[in-house]
C-alpha cells in the first residue's frame, strides 16, 4: 500500500523523545526515510533502531541545533545517506525549569531557550532550504506552540517569546521561498502529556488547574501532533504555506481568566 511519504527522505529534530519520535516513527510507517536527529545520542539512536526494527530505513544523527556546524551536518549526512532532503521537521525545543517572567528570569536562561528554539530553527533553515531546492521543493514544519497565539497562564517568558519567534520566523520563509515550491508551517500545539510539560505539572493539582483551560478537557497526546506534522509533510498539504497550524484542544479558542495563583508556580 502506498504510503503518504514514499520516495521522501524526512529530517526531525528532537526526534529522540516525545514529538519527534513519534514523527520519526510515523514519517517511516508511511515511507519515508528517516534522519532522526537529536542531542542526546542514546536516545536518537534508540529511535533509529525502533524505526528500524519496524521495517523502515533511519539514521541517527547527533547534532545541537543551537550550532551552526552542526546543522550543516545533519543536513549533509541525510543527504549522503539517502540522497536527497524533501521534508525538515524543526522540532528540537526546552522549557527551562527557571524560565518565569521578565524580572526572574536569568539571561543564561533566555539565551538557551533562544538558541535551541529559535536560532535552532533558523540554522535548520538555513542549512536545510539549499538541500531543498537540490530536491526542487519540499516541506519545511516549525514546532512552535499555542502560547506563539496567546499568553501563557504561567510565566515562562523566554519560551513564549521563542515560540513567537518560530511562528514570524515562519511565516515570513513562506513568504520568501512560496516560488520555489517549498512551503512551511508553523505547528502550535496545545498542553501535551509530555516529559516536557509534565515535569512542571508534577500533582494531580496542577494538572486539573491546567486542564480548566482546555475546552475538550485532556492533555494531547505527542503521536497527535506528529499526525498534524504528517499533513504538513505530506503533497496532501500541497496548498498549505505560512500557517500556524494550532492543534490545542480548542484551548485558542476559549475565554478563561487565570485564577490568581496560576501565575507563579
Amino acid at each position: 500500500m502506498a504510503g503518504r511519504l514514499n520516495g521522501k527522505v524526512a529530517l526531525i529534530t528532537g526526534a529522540g523523545s516525545g514529538i519527534g519520535r513519534q514523527a520519526a516513527l510515523r514519517f517511516a510507517a508511511e515511507g519515508a526515510r528517516v534522519a532522526a536527529v537529536d542531542v542526546n545520542a542514546e536516545a536518537g539512536q534508540a529511535v533509529a533502531e525502533e524505526v528500524a526494527a519496524a521495517g523502515g530505513r533511519a539514521v541517527f544523527v547527533e547534532a545541537d541545533v543551537s550550532r551552526g556546524r552542526d546543522c550543516a551536518h545533519m543536513v549533509a549526512r541525510a543527504e549522503e545517506e539517502f540522497g536527497a532532503l524533501h521534508v525538515l521537521f524543526n522540532n528540537a525545543g526546552i522549557s527551562h525549569a527557571a524560565d518565569a517572567d521578565a524580572v526572574d528570569t536569568e539571561e543564561a536562561v533566555w539565551d538557551l531557550t533562544m538558541a535551541v528554539n529559535l536560532k535552532g530553527v533558523f540554522l535548520g533553515c538555513k542549512h536545510g532550504v539549499p538541500a531543498l531546492r537540490r530536491a526542487g521543493g519540499g516541506s519545511i514544519v516549525n514546532t512552535a506552540s499555542f502560547v506563539a497565539l496567546l499568553g501563557a497562564a504561567v510565566p515562562q517568558l523566554a519560551y513564549t517569546a521563542s515560540k513567537g519567534g518560530v511562528l514570524a520566523l515562519t511565516r515570513e520563509l513562506a513568504v520568501v521561498h512560496a516560488r520555489e515550491g517549498i512551503r512551511v508551517n508553523a505547528l502550535c500545539p496545545g498542553p501535551l502529556r509530555t516529559e516536557l510539560l509534565m515535569k512542571y505539572l508534577d500533582t494531580e493539582e496542577k494538572r486539573q488547574r491546567r486542564l480548566v483551560h482546555i475546552p475538550m478537557g485532556r492533555f494531547g497526546e505527542a503521536g497527535e501532533i506528529a499526525d498534524a506534522a504528517l499533513y504538513l509533510a505530506s503533497d496532501e498539504s500541497s496548498f498549505v504555506t505560512g500557517t500556524a497550524f494550532t492543534v490545542d484542544g480548542g484551548i485558542t479558542a476559549a475565554y478563561v481568566t487565570p485564577e490568581p495563583e496560576e501565575t507563579s508556580r
